[in-house]
C-alpha cells in the first residue's frame, strides 16, 4: 500500500504476471468509531489473442449478387476495433452499397466488377495492448453472367459460386438481422445501436421509424449510411418497437426490433451522515431504482447487519434504519447495498452520537462590506450536539431579529435581502443548546453602488477616421475604482492607435479589424458594472470580382460576378459599364444597373462591338472601385438597326438642296462599311425617287433645283451586311431667294403723341420665295434740311413675326414728323420697300424747365431766372409760378398762383416779407397741358434795424436709458445757433452731499468744459472755411393741386447760410452756389419724419435731426398748420 493513504499499488512489470492479480478487490477503512468499505473493484488483464490459422478460398461471384465477407475477430479484452483495409494499409471505400456491420463483417448489397480484388483484409486493433491483428486476405472476383460458359460453371463448386444467382434486378431482403423481428436490450445511460443491412438490386435505402412514438431529436444519430440508428443516453422511455425499412425501385421490406432498456441500480436517495446527541431519534434512508428493481441490504462496520450484535435503539424497515433514544455506543458506520443482475451500489453513512456545547466557527469581529440594495449574508458557522438554535441581534441592546424582515438559513447565516444605508451596524450571533451558549459579533458596512452614468454609444464610422467612446463612472469614494476597456471580451490590441484618457477611449485611424463590441468595465472590491457599445466600421464596398460571361448570344450575354465585402454597409446596387475596344478604346460607358441583392445581369448587346465589362458596387457611403475587366466578347456584324437622326433639307443657294443628318457612331454601325443611301423627290410632283449612296458623311448637296420647292427626303443606313429598316420620310425645301413684292396699302393711324398704329396688305406667298419670317417697319424722325446736314438720320426698325398685317410704333416723340416704309422678310433676307408714308404726332406736355435760379434777394423782393424746357413737346403757351411762405415752425403759408408769358425767362417778385423763406413751384404749359414742375426755395434778407433776440419757449425733455430728447419752440430771427448745456445730478435724495466740493465732480466739469471748448474751436474753424451745418427741415410735400403730383422723393430744402455772410453752400448741398436748380436735381428728397429718436450727430457734434410729423399733403389755397415738431436728440452743443 502507498504510505499515508489507502491506495493499493500493484507493479505488474516487476512482480509477476498480470493474471496473478486478476480478481475482485475491496478497501476497508476502520477506526474506533467504525469501519467504512469501498465498492468492489474488478481487476482483469487485457488480452489480444491471435487469429486462428485458416485457409480462405477465392470467391467468384456474378455481378449483382449480394455478399458477406466475415471477419470473426478473436475475443479480446477490451473488445477489438474492426476495420477493413488493403495490402497498402488504405481503408476500403464504403458507401450505401458496401459497408461494415457492427459485428465487423463487410456487407455487399450487390457486387460489381470493380469490387474485384485479392486483398480484402480485416484488421482488429486492441487499444489497451496497442496491437493490431489481421485476418488472412480474402480474394474476390466479380464477373458478368454473360462471360460465364458452361465449362467455367461446371468447374465451380457451390461454395465458390455461391449458387450463382441471377444478376437481374430484385427487391430488397435483409442480410442482418434475419427474419421480420428481433429483440434488443440495452442498459440505461448507454448508447443504443440498432442495425439493418439489406441486399437488393438496385441498392436499397434504409429508413427508421419508432412505432407509437417519435425518435428523440437531440439524441438520435444515423451512422453507416443510415444503416445504423444510435440513441445516446438511453432511458426507460426509449423502450419500444423500432422499424427499419429497406426500399428500392422494386419494393420494400421492414424489420421490427423490440427494444427493452434495463438499468443497473441508481440512487434515488443515498444514505447521509447523521449526527445525533444522546437520547435523540433519527433515521438512515437508502433508496435506489433499477430494472429489475434492486434489492436493499444493510451492513454495519462492513459486517452484514443480520449477524452484528443487536442494538435496541436500531430498527430496520426495508430501505430505512430507524434510530430512537440513541446512546453514544450507537455510533457506527452503516453501509447500504442496492444490487440487481446488472450491478450494485454501495453507500457509507456515519451515525455519530455526540454531546457537545455550541461553538461558533466564524471569526470574531468579521467586517462585511455590501453594496446598497443588494443582499447581505452574515455568516455564523456553528457546531454542537444537540444541534444549537441560532438567534441574531443588532447592536448591543437590540432585540432578536424577526423573520419578516430577515432570512435565517439553517447553517446559521443571516440574510438581509435588500441592504440599505440603515442596515449598517454590529450584528451578534448567539448559538444555544442544552449544554451551553456561544456568541459572536460581526460588522456590516453599506457602500454606494458603482454606476456608469454615461455609457458608450453605438458608433458607425468610416475606415480611416477617429472614434471616441465615453464612459463616466460614479462610485463610493471609500472604494478603489479601476476602469478597464475590453474589445470583444478580450484585451485591447497593443496598438498606439488606442488611447485611454480619463473617461474616454479613442481609436484613431480606424480599420476593419477594429469593428466589434467595446466594453467599459468599472470594478471595485465589492461590485463590478459594465456597459458595451458596438463599433461598426463602414466604407464603400470592395470591388466585385470573378466576372464571368455565360449564355453568349449574338445580341445578349449574361454577366455574373462575386460581390466584394460590403464593409458593414449593405450594397444597394451594382453598376455595369462596358468598353468598346474596337471603336472607343479606353472609354467606359454605362450599360445597366441591378439591385444589390443580384449578382447576375442579362445584358443587351449591339452587333460588331468588342465588349469588355466591369462592375462597381454602391452603398450609402459611395461607389467602389471598378472590378477587374471581364474577358472580351466580340459580337457578330449585322445590318444597322437604326437610321440617322435629325434629317433636314435646306437650300444654301436658290438652286440647291442641302440634305444633312446626324451620322451613326461606330457603336451604332453594327458592322463594317457604313454608308448612307440618300433619296429625294419633289413633294408636289410625280417624279420617282432619286437616290445616291454616299460614304460615312453627314450631308449631300442636290444642285439645279427650283427655288424654294418642297422636297421629300429620306436617309437610310447600310453596311456590308445589309440595309437598316426603311427610314422615315421628312420634308425639306430647296434654297430661298429674296422676296419679290413689297407690302401694299400702307397707312398709319396716330393713336396719341407717342404711339402710332401701322397697317399693310400681305404679299402673295409665292412672291416670298422662302419661309415667311414676318414684316419689318423702318421709321425715322424727319428733320429740316439744316439739321439733316448736321446730324445723321437715325432709323429705327421693328419686326413683326409671321403673317401679321399691322403693328404698333411706341416711344414716338410728340409734335414730330415721322417717315416709314415696310418690307417683307424671309430666310434669305428682305424684299423691296413699300412706298414711304409720312405722319405727324400731336403736341404733348412739356418737360420741366431746364433750370431755375433765384438772384438779387432784397428785403421784399426776389428775382427768378430760368431756361425753357429741353423738350417742349409742342408750342409753349405760358409758365405757371406758384409760391408760398414758410414760417419758423415750418408751416406753409397761403399759396400764390402767377401766370407768366411763354416768351419770358426772368421775373421779379415784389412786396415780399423780409427775412422770410419762400418755396417756389414752376412749370411750363402747352395746349396739351402742364408739364413737370421744378421747385426751389429762397429767403429775403433781414432788416438789421429790426433784429430781435430769439425767443425760446415750451422747452421739454424726455430721458431714456442712454440718451435724452430735448425740444423747444422759438421765434425770430430765422437763422440762429442753438447751444444746450447739461450736467449730472445725484440720483439718491437721501445723500445730502454737496457735490460741488467733490473732486470727481470738479474733474468731470473740467473735462466737459474742455470738450465744449474744443468743439467750439472746431466749429469756428469750419465756419471760416465756408462749411455749413445742415439742418434737415421739415419736408414740404404740398404741391399745387392743379399740377401733377410730385414723386415721393421730390422736394429738398436748401441749407441755411450765415445771416451775415452769404457764402456758397458747401459740397453736399443739392443747391448750387448760384442757387440754380438743374432739372435732374430738381426732385426733392423727402424724408418720412419719425420720432426724435432717429436724430443723429455728425462727428463734429453738429446736429442732423429729423423733424417729427407725417408727410404733408398737397398744399391747398390758404394756410394749413402742420403737426407740432417732436423733440430731437441733442448733445453738449449743436449748430
Amino acid at each position: 500500500m502507498k504510505p499515508g493513504s489507502g491506495t493499493l499499488i500493484i507493479n505488474i512489470m516487476s512482480e509477476g504476471k498480470a493474471e496473478t492479480y486478476e480478481g475482485v478487490y475491496q478497501c476497508t477503512a476502520r477506526n474506533e468509531r467504525g469501519a467504512a468499505i469501498s465498492n468492489n473493484i474488478i481487476v482483469r488483464p487485457s488480452r489480444s489473442p491471435l487469429w486462428t490459422k485458416e485457409k480462405l478460398k477465392p470467391i467468384i461471384l456474378p455481378s449483382g449478387q449480394s455478399l458477406i465477407l466475415s471477419c470473426r475477430p478473436p475475443i479480446g479484452l477490451p473488445p477489438a476495433i474492426i476495420f477493413w483495409m488493403d495490402n497498402s494499409f488504405q481503408r476500403l471505400p464504403q458507401n450505401e452499397r458496401v459497408s461494415q456491420g457492427l459485428n465487423g463483417d463487410l456487407y455487399f448489397s450487390n457486387v460489381l466488377p470493380e469490387d474485384t480484388r485479392d486483398d480484402y483484409i480485416c484488421y482488429a486493433r486492441f487499444n489497451h495492448t496497442q496491437t493490431i491483428q489481421q485476418k488472412q486476405p480474402i480474394s474476390l472476383k466479380v464477373i458478368l453472367v454473360d462471360e460465364l460458359n458452361d465449362t467455367t460453371a461446371a468447374n465451380l463448386s457451390d461454395t465458390e459460386f455461391y449458387g450463382a444467382k441471377s444478376n437481374r434486378e430484385r427487391p430488397p431482403t435483409f442480410l442482418t438481422p434475419e427474419g421480420n423481428a428481433s429483440n434488443k436490450e440495452e442498459l440505461r445511460g448507454n448508447v443504443l445501436s440498432l442495425e439493418c443491412i439489406a441486399e437488393g438490386l438496385p441498392t436499397p435505402l434504409i429508413y427508421w421509424i419508432k412505432e407509437d412514438g417519435i425518435l428523440p431529436i437531440n439524441r438520435t444519430f444515423y451512422r453507416n449510411f443510415q444503416k445504423t440508428l444510435q440513441i445516446i443516453q438511453v432511458s426507460e422511455a426509449d423502450s419500444g418497437n423500432y422499424q427499419c425499412i429497406a426500399k428500392n425501385a422494386l419494393g420494400a421490406i421492414h424489420h421490427t426490433i423490440s427494444v427493452t432498456v434495463k438499468a443497473a441500480p441508481y440512487w434515488i436517495m443515498a444514505p447521509q451522515n447523521l449526527v445525533l446527541s444522546p437520547g435523540e431519534d433519527g433515521a438512515l434512508i437508502c433508496r435506489a431504482n433499477g430494472n429489475p428493481k434492486p434489492r436493499i441490504s444493510w451492513l454495519s462496520n462492513g459486517v452484514p447487519i443480520e449477524i452484528v450484535p443487536d442494538d435496541p435503539s436500531r430498527k430496520i424497515n426495508g430501505d430505512t434504519i430507524i434510530f430512537s433514544n440513541v446512546q453514544e455506543r450507537s455510533s457506527a458506520v452503516y453501509q447500504c447495498n442496492a444490487s440487481n443482475e446488472y450491478g450494485y451500489l454501495l453507500g457509507n453513512a456515519f451515525v455519530n452520537v455526540l454531546a457537545e456545547p455550541p461553538r461558533i466557527l466564524t471569526s470574531a469581529d468579521t467586517l462585511y462590506q455590501v453594496i446598497a440594495n443588494r443582499p447581505a449574508l452574515l455568516d455564523c458557522a456553528f457546531f454542537g450536539s444537540p444541534l444549537p438554535t441560532i438567534e441574531w441581534f443588532k447592536g448591543t441592546k437590540g432585540s432578536a431579529l424577526r423573520e419578516d424582515i430577515y432570512v435565517f438559513h439553517e447553517n446559521g447565516t443571516l440574510e438581509i435581502p435588500v441592504a440599505q444605508k440603515d442596515s449598517t451596524g454590529t450584528y451578534t450571533c448567539v448559538a444555544r443548546n442544552k449544554l451551553g451558549m456561544a456568541k459572536n459579533e460581526v460588522h456590516l458596512e453599506i457602500k454606494e453602488p458603482t454606476r456608469i452614468i454615461k455609457q458608450p454609444e453605438y458608433a458607425v464610422v468610416q475606415r480611416g477616421s477617429t472614434v471616441s467612446f465615453e464612459c463616466k463612472v460614479k462610485h463610493d469614494h471609500t472604494l478603489i475604482l479601476t476602469v478597464i476597456w475590453l474589445k470583444d471580451n478580450g484585451e485591447l490590441p497593443s496598438d498606439g492607435r488606442f488611447t485611454i484618457d480619463k473617461d474616454h477611449l479613442e481609436v484613431a485611424d480606424v480599420s476593419d479589424s477594429d469593428g466589434g463590441t467595446y466594453t467599459c468595465v468599472a470594478n471595485t472590491t465589492l461590485d463590478s458594472v459594465s456597459a458595451s457599445a458596438v463599433l461598426s466600421v463602414v466604407d464603400v464596398p470592395n470591388p466585385p470580382f470573378d466576372l464571368e460571361l455565360t449564355d453568349q448570344l449574338d445580341k445578349s450575354v449574361q454577366l455574373s460576378w462575386t460581390p466584394g465585402d460590403d464593409n458593414n454597409s449593405p450594397i444597394t446596387k451594382f453598376i455595369i459599364e462596358y468598353e468598346d475596344a474596337m471603336h472607343e478604346a479606353g472609354l467606359w460607358h454605362y450599360q445597366a444597373e441591378v439591385p444589390g441583392t443580384q449578382t447576375t445581369a442579362q445584358l443587351k448587346l449591339s452587333p460588331y462591338v468588342n465588349y469588355s465589362f466591369r462592375v462597381m458596387a454602391e452603398n450609402s457611403l459611395g461607389r467602389s472601385l471598378p472590378s477587374e475587366t471581364s474577358e472580351q466578347y466580340f459580337t457578330k456584324a449585322a445590318e444597322p438597326d437604326k437610321n440617322p437622326m435629325i434629317v433636314e433639307g435646306l437650300g444654301s443657294e436658290p438652286d440647291n438642296l442641302v440634305i444633312t443628318w446626324q451620322p451613326l457612331n461606330g457603336f451604332e454601325s453594327n458592322g463594317p462599311g457604313l454608308q448612307y443611301k440618300v433619296s429625294w423627290r419633289q413633294k408636289d410632283g410625280d417624279d420617282e425617287w432619286t437616290s445616291v449612296v454616299v460614304a460615312n458623311v453627314s450631308k449631300y448637296i442636290v444642285s439645279g433645283t427650283p427655288t424654294f420647292v418642297p422636297y421629300l427626303i429620306k436617309v437610310q443606313a447600310l453596311n456590308d451586311v445589309g440595309f437598316a429598316p426603311e427610314p422615315a420620310v421628312v420634308m425639306g425645301h430647296s434654297g430661298e431667294d429674296l422676296p419679290m413684292v413689297a407690302p401694299g396699302n400702307v397707312h398709319v393711324n396716330v393713336v396719341n403723341s407717342t404711339l402710332a398704329e401701322v397697317h399693310w396688305d400681305p404679299v402673295p406667298l409665292k412672291s416670298v420665295r422662302g419661309h415667311l419670317q414676318g414684316y419689318r417697319i423702318y421709321y425715322w424722325k424727319s428733320q429740316s434740311s439744316s439739321k439733316r446736314n448736321r446730324r445723321h438720320i437715325e432709323k429705327k426698325i421693328l419686326t413683326f413675326q409671321g403673317s401679321k398685317t399691322h403693328g404698333m410704333l411706341p416711344g414716338l416723340e410728340p409734335f414730330s414728323h415721322y417717315t416709314l416704309h415696310v418690307r417683307v422678310v424671309n430666310g434669305k433676307g428682305e424684299g423691296p420697300a413699300s412706298p414711304t408714308r409720312v405722319f405727324h404726332t400731336p403736341e404733348g406736355v412739356p418737360s420741366a424747365p431746364s433750370s431755375l435760379k433765384i438772384i438779387n434777394p432784397t428785403l421784399d423782393s426776389l428775382t427768378l431766372e430760368w431756361d425753357p424746357p429741353s423738350h417742349p413737346n409742342g408750342i409753349l403757351t405760358e409758365y405757371t409760378l406758384k409760391y408760398q411762405p414758410i414760417n419758423s415752425t415750418h408751416e406753409l403759408g397761403p399759396l400764390v398762383d402767377l401766370k407768366i408769358p411763354a416768351n419770358k425767362t426772368r421775373w421779379t417778385l415784389k412786396n415780399l416779407n423780409f427775412s422770410t423763406r419762400y418755396k417756389f413751384y414752376f412749370y411750363a404749359q402747352t395746349s396739351a397741358g402742364s408739364g413737370s414742375q421744378i421747385t426751389e426755395e429762397a429767403v429775403t434778407i433781414m432788416d438789421e434795424g429790426k433784429m430781435v433776440n430769439p425767443r425760446i419757449s415750451k422747452l421739454t425733455v424726455a430721458a431714456a436709458e442712454t440718451y435724452a430728447n430735448i425740444s423747444w419752440e422759438y421765434e425770430r430771427p430765422e437763422h440762429v445757433n442753438f447751444y444746450v448745456e447739461y450736467g449730472v445730478v445725484g440720483t439718491m435724495a437721501s445723500r445730502q452731499v454737496d457735490i460741488a466740493t467733490q473732486g470727481w465732480f470738479i474733474g468731470l466739469m473740467c473735462a466737459v468744459a474742455l470738450l465744449i471748448l474744443i468743439l467750439l474751436i472746431v466749429c469756428f474753424i469750419r465756419r471760416n472755411k465756408g462749411g455749413k451745418y445742415p439742418v434737415k427741415e421739415k419736408e414740404d410735400a404740398h404741391a399745387d393741386p392743379e399740377i401733377q403730383p410730385m414723386k415721393e422723393d421730390d422736394g429738398t430744402f436748401g441749407e441755411y447760410s450765415d445771416a451775415e455772410d452769404h457764402k456758397p453752400l458747401k459740397k453736399g448741398s443739392r443747391t448750387p452756389s448760384d442757387r440754380t436748380v438743374k432739372k435732374e436735381d430738381s426732385d426733392d428728397s423727402l424724408v418720412d419724419y419719425g420720432e426724435g429718436v432717429n436724430g443723429q450727430f455728425n462727428e463734429d457734434g453738429s446736429f442732423i435731426g429729423q423733424y417729427s410729423g407725417k408727410k404733408e399733403k398737397e398744399p391747398a389755397e390758404g394756410n394749413e398748420s402742420s403737426e407740432a415738431p417732436s423733440p430731437v436728440n441733442a448733445m453738449n452743443s449743436f449748430v
